[in-house]
């Protein structure tokens, strides 16, 4: 990766970014250069905002989605693609693939505009400058934690000492930077993440970075690493912050309809305005088409969106083991007359459960603000950790906080014990259907050494002869669990390695 080719964009003059807590324009790369551009708290705020919305762009949002979460077993593609995301979702990945450059690029321009920042202001500043400079920090660690588990592997394999990627710090100017291991990587997103912490002190909306958003992406990432006793520190911090809390009922069914500020569960979210709907372009355009002339009735395909990737019977099953489980209300399968509709595009043919959870924010039938972190995700971090530890009913406890908020029954040890499950095994069915297309599965399953195993209908069966084949099995070690670093940047970077 050669720096030069990567820019601060801050988006055009026309641009507004509408936010609770700062609406300020955001001014172009043209008219803020280096040496001007970051000399007072004003022009700083508006920097920090362009980071943001570097983060925003459609390219990251879109290609991070489909590079995470259709690696896992909740999706379905019900016909093949021309788009790259085929292979994503088929485990098919080539160097020259259109998602896993458009993510390793956008990461690094967030990374590049949030180092000027971060380079910008001492750490004895001022409170409203400290609290910047940490918001610039998490975005960082955010990108450097996202990158690391796209194009590294698991960090529980080999204990970190596998290739990850380059980490760009202020003031390094290194052209050609080498990929850092795993360890390396994860301990620059600690660094910067407990850093962040302490730097800042003002509560913003779950749209900007905050101390208690710092916390709970520092749970997620020592779990990944498998430091069970730091994830229930970080957790508890959060939990004890009081800033949150769990949606019951209606509410929790319209969880993703409404705007993340407007949301008491969501801790960080990526919030697109009505004005910013990505149409056919969207996430949610992949996942849902409706009725023309309705907004919340599934229609055919191509009415309002591709409607080609769906939720698969698999965790259908699994749902359906609970017909009142209140996350049904996520999942709208495509009837005509009460009869579900299939994708005969396939053979055999894939059932057309959309998928709701990108769609109908604010009415807008393609409209979605992303959540990347939200409150019910520190209990189940907590679980898992406990349930590792041997603290077996305390893994339950908050287990059966999510059952209980779903209106499914309550589990005991017991009744796990006789249908010869372990606690991490209730666990990870709870993170299963708790955080279905919301890109953890994956990593759920592979950093527990667990395979990924698909026995239903999708596109994954044209991998296998006959093509009626339809059980795909991916191990954990398994070369494609993790994707190829974007042949471009090998080409530019002498000291860059590839992925086998």
């Amino acid at each position: 990766m050669k720096l030069k080719y990567i820019k601060l964009f801050m988006l055009s003059a026309t641009v507004v970014v509408a936010m609770s807590a700062c609406k300020k324009e955001v001014k172009p790369s043209t008219a803020i250069d280096d040496q001007s551009a970051l000399t007072n708290a004003g022009d700083i705020e508006t920097a920090t905002i362009g980071t943001y919305a570097v983060l925003r762009d459609a390219t990251y949002i879109r290609s991070a989605h489909f590079l995470t979460e259709y690696q896992g077993d909740n999706v379905a593609q019900g016909q093949p693609s021309s788009d790259d995301l085929s292979r994503c979702y088929r485990y098919t990945h080539i160097p020259t693939g259109t998602h896993g450059a458009n993510f390793w690029k956008q990461a690094y321009f967030v990374t590049v505009a949030a180092n000027k920042i971060i380079a910008a202001i001492p750490d004895a500043s001022a409170a409203d400058l400290r609290q910047l400079k940490g918001e610039n920090l998490f975005l960082r660690a955010m990108m450097e934690f996202n990158l690391v588990r796209v194009f590294g592997r698991p960090y529980v394999q080999g204990n970190g000492a596998n290739p990850g990627v380059p980490v760009l710090k202020e003031g390094v100017t290194d052209d050609t930077p080498a990929r850092k291991s795993v360890k390396e990587v994860y301990d620059a997103v600690l660094a910067d993440l407990l850093k962040a912490a302490d730097l800042m002190t003002v509560s913003k909306s779950d749209i900007f970075a905050s101390k208690e958003v710092a916390y709970a992406l520092l749970s997620r990432v020592y779990l990944n690493m498998g430091d069970n006793a730091n994830t229930i520190k970080y957790a508890n911090l959060v939990i004890a912050s009081g800033r949150y809390k769990l949606l019951q009922g209606s509410d929790y069914q319209n969880y993703f309809t409404v705007t993340p500020e407007a949301n008491a569960e969501t801790i960080f979210a990526v919030r697109y305005m009505k004005t910013e709907d990505q149409g056919f372009g969207a996430i949610g355009s992949m996942y849902y088409s409706g009725t023309p002339g309705s907004l919340s009735t599934p229609g055919s395909q191509g009415s309002t969106g591709y409607g080609e990737i769906y939720a698969s019977q698999q965790y259908i099953a699994e749902l359906d083991k609970n017909p009142a489980d209140l996350r049904h209300s996520f999942i709208a399968p495509y009837k005509i007359n009460g009869v579900l509709q299939y994708n005969p595009k396939l053979s055999p043919a894939a059932p057309m459960y959309y998928v709701t959870k990108y769609s109908l924010q604010e009415g807008v039938v393609n409209l979605s603000s992303p959540v990347y972190l939200r409150f019910a995700e520190m209990y189940l971090n907590r679980a898992e950790a406990n349930a590792k530890l041997g603290n077996a009913q305390a893994a339950l406890d908050d287990v059966n906080l999510i059952r209980t908020r779903a209106g499914i029954p309550a589990l005991t040890l017991a009744g796990i014990a006789g249908a010869g499950k372990s606690a991490l095994d209730v666990v990870l069915e709870e993170r299963r259907l708790e955080f279905a297309f919301e890109g953890q599965r994956a990593y759920d399953l592979f950093r527990n050494n667990r395979p990924m195993v698909r026995n239903y209908p999708g596109t994954h069966a044209l991998n296998n002869t006959p093509n009626t084949i339809i059980t795909q099995t991916i191990q954990p070690t398994d070369a494609r669990v993790i994707f190829f670093v974007p042949q471009y940047e090998i080409d530019n970077n002498k000291n860059l390695t590839q992925n086998p």
